[in-house]
């Protein structure tokens, strides 16, 4: 084993600190300041196969780790660019010898925030990063580095199956689990191993698929973690598993049952869900539907709400905000207005009251997201900055046109979001040329060492 990834594997081990990782969520700090030093915003972008990272105590990019194997090589084949020429994102995915990720999608923390687990959609994998070195675990020094090549050579993650769209960690830490979306499989992966694999020394972090509905979107566990949901984007219906972890922690998965869940989604398409922090409640985003709804996250799993997000509005991720001034669900929209601000076309967030007795939760208003196609939102720890993702460039004549861009948002009064910034994304500097940043989709706002969202 070389050095870098002996050192490496010492690293990442240890972010099981004391013990195993099944026990970090035991050790976390429970408290912070609205932005501390080591807090960091992580972007997908799905049609560069990149990651950027925003330091929010500037709103600015820190750092781009590539998820490209560009410029590993001096000869054309391996380039990004090549005579001056730079490829469309399907040229650039079908190049010669590219063994990079494609279609880079889903992201998620590990429960004390030192990991990311990041899906490769068309490269149908997994990779993870090191949250607080921002870099990929399993790269490995590139043997023809030089002065217009990269440093490192890119690991080829963790192959799992068709379509991979979203991870999530199990709320101990031991297991990834992640939806095939072009299967009618979950495959649940071992934290431990999946670190140890990536750095060459294991190839054992696959411990099983299990069986479930079609085309499944993403999973996403109960406050103590003891029940898994799985939506689907082909079949109306909602799998439901007991998790029934064993004594060490590694879940033995039973289905409980299947929701129908036809009447809120006729289409059958439900891409995103998320448990609300209470542990009470877990919301479905019916993005073709145009509609939200929201279940008991036990017992029955009874239908509590269905709340209209207006025509065409294309809901992609909800998120919760609970803090001294109210409690809301966002829903970031994919649809583009006019009359945004200054006059320029914007996507929107729905805000629903979730004070409202459950029945009569609605609507209650929206604010543009100063960027087009909204997809990935996620709060701070204190649940007082707000940061969305956006897919589409921003316009012609714009201080921000031709780029992607990512919004930050004061939700100290979540009915009322005030504007911080639009952050362009800019792009990966590469030895043959720059790769701009593009197509954002999923949006993680990470401190290293906490107990967030997933713990």
């Amino acid at each position: 084993m070389n050095e870098q990834r002996r050192d490496f594997i010492k690293t990442t081990v240890a972010i099981a600190a004391s013990g195993s990782i099944g026990q970090i969520g035991q050790a976390l700090a429970a408290t912070g300041a609205s932005i501390e030093a080591g807090d960091r915003v992580f972007i997908t972008n799905e049609d560069s196969n990149t990651i950027v990272v925003i330091d929010p105590r500037t709103n600015t990019v820190e750092t781009t780790i590539n998820l490209t194997s560009f410029d590993e090589d001096p000869r054309p084949p391996f380039r990004f660019v090549t005579a001056g020429v730079a490829p469309t994102h399907a040229a650039m995915i079908h190049k010669p010898l590219y063994h990079g990720c494609i279609d880079a999608h889903g992201a998620v923390p590990s429960p004390d925030g030192k990991l990311l687990a990041t899906s490769g959609r068309g490269s149908s994998n997994i990779y993870l990063i090191d949250a607080v070195n921002k870099r990929v675990i399993g790269n490995v020094p590139n043997p023809a580095a030089g002065p217009t090549t990269n440093a490192e050579r890119l690991s080829s993650g963790i192959l799992i199956g068709r379509e991979p769209h979203e991870p999530t960690f199990t709320r101990n830490g031991r297991e990834l689990w992640v939806t095939l979306r072009g299967e009618d499989r979950i495959v649940i992966l071992d934290v431990e191993r999946a670190v140890r694999q990536m750095g060459g020394t294991d190839a054992g972090a696959v411990l099983r698929y299990v069986p479930t509905i079609n085309g499944p979107a993403q999973v996403w566990f109960n406050a103590n973690g003891t029940i898994a949901f799985v939506a689907s984007q082909k079949v109306a219906k909602v799998d439901v598993f007991r998790v029934n972890p064993d004594a060490a922690g590694n879940s033995r998965p039973e289905r409980i049952t299947t929701l129908d869940v036809s009447v809120q989604d006729k289409p059958a398409f439900t891409p995103f869900l998320k448990t609300s922090p209470d542990g009470n409640e877990v919301w479905f985003s019916h993005k073709l539907a145009d509609v939200l709804s929201c279940r008991a996250a036990s017992d029955s799993f009874e239908i509590q709400d269905t709340v209209p997000l207006g025509n065409l509005a294309r809901s992609n991720h909800v998120e919760f905000v609970e803090n001294a001034k109210g409690k809301v669900v966002y829903a970031s929209l994919a649809r583009v207005d006019d009359g945004g601000p200054g006059g320029v076309a914007s996507s929107q967030i729905a805000i629903i009251d979730r004070s409202a007795k459950p029945g009569s939760r609605r609507v209650v208003g929206n604010f543009f997201t100063h960027g087009r196609e909204s997809h990935g939102l996620w709060t701070n720890p204190a649940n007082d900055l707000l940061y969305v993702a956006h897919e589409q460039d921003e316009l012609p004549g714009t201080p921000n046109a031709g780029q992607t861009v990512c919004s930050a948002f004061d939700v100290s009064d979540p009915f009322n979001p005030k504007f911080i910034a639009q952050i362009p994304l800019g792009s990966l500097k590469l030895p043959s040329g720059e790769l701009r940043n593009k197509k954002s989709i999923n949006l993680v706002y990470v401190r290293p060492g906490y107990r967030g969202q997933t713990a």
